[in-house]
Order: C-alpha cells, then sequence, then structure tokens
C-alpha cells in the first residue's frame, strides 16, 4: 500500500504515506467549493510531475557526475471546465548559476527530465511546457 486517506470533511483530507508516516493535507482549491488553505488534488498532480523531472534528472547528473543542488523548480497549473480537468501544466527548471556542464549533458538532462515517470503517466491531452534555464 502507498497511502492511506483520510476525508475529514468540508473537502479536505489528510493522506498518509504509509512507508513514512509523512502526511499530506490537501483541500479544495477556492474555485471549486474549497478554501484553498491545502494543496488541492491538482496541485499535488502538477507538484508530482515537478518534483518528478527533477528527481530523474538528479539520478541522471549524479550518474553523469554533476550535482543538481539548488536547482529550482516551479510550476503552474491551467485547468479547463467541461469536464474540469488540468488542461496545461508549465514547469520552468532553473539551474544554479555555478552550474557548468556541456551542450550534450544539459541535452540529456533535458531529455530525462522530459520523459519522467509522471509525464508519461499524464493523459497524452495534458499540454505539458517544460523549460530549462541553464
Amino acid at each position: 500500500m502507498t497511502a492511506t486517506i483520510l476525508y475529514e470533511g468540508n473537502f479536505r483530507c489528510n493522506a498518509r504515506h504509509v512507508q513514512s508516516n509523512i502526511v499530506i493535507e490537501s483541500d479544495a482549491p477556492t474555485d471549486n467549493r474549497g478554501k484553498g488553505e491545502r494543496f488541492s488534488p491538482t496541485d499535488l498532480v502538477c507538484t508530482a510531475l515537478a518534483t518528478c523531472m527533477i528527481t530523474t534528472m538528479a539520478m541522471k547528473a549524479t550518474d553523469m557526475g554533476i550535482e543538481l543542488k539548488d536547482t529550482k523548480v516551479d510550476v503552474k497549473k491551467h485547468m479547463a471546465s467541461d469536464p474540469r480537468r488540468i488542461s496545461q501544466i508549465d514547469v520552468a527548471v532553473s539551474f544554479p548559476k555555478n552550474l557548468t556542464i556541456n551542450e550534450k549533458e544539459k541535452i540529456i538532462l533535458q531529455r530525462t527530465g522530459d520523459n519522467c515517470p509522471v509525464i508519461k503517466s499524464l493523459h497524452p491531452d495534458v499540454i505539458i511546457n517544460a523549460t530549462y534555464t541553464w
């Protein structure tokens, strides 16, 4: 089992990661009857994408002898309606200014990020705009 979710009422959930016992709380967004005081489920999907991209890139970078510590990733969600869904996710990866790698290494890392497991798990109708700033 990966997680156990408890619905608390008022459109809020607590998701407990079974292995670590860490809890993530969710709330419905303000544009859909929630208070927006926690990540919404669709926020978590977008956050999962961004963290998956940088994690898989960091794994590949480590294998290449490159350290990606202090890389920043910003993610923005775009929603559509009828049916309500994530229509687009913008991911902006900004590498530390002191990172010195060649063009081939940059291409390898970008391809790794662009092919992470979460990207491969999203519906093909979801537009993914990933930018990499070196």
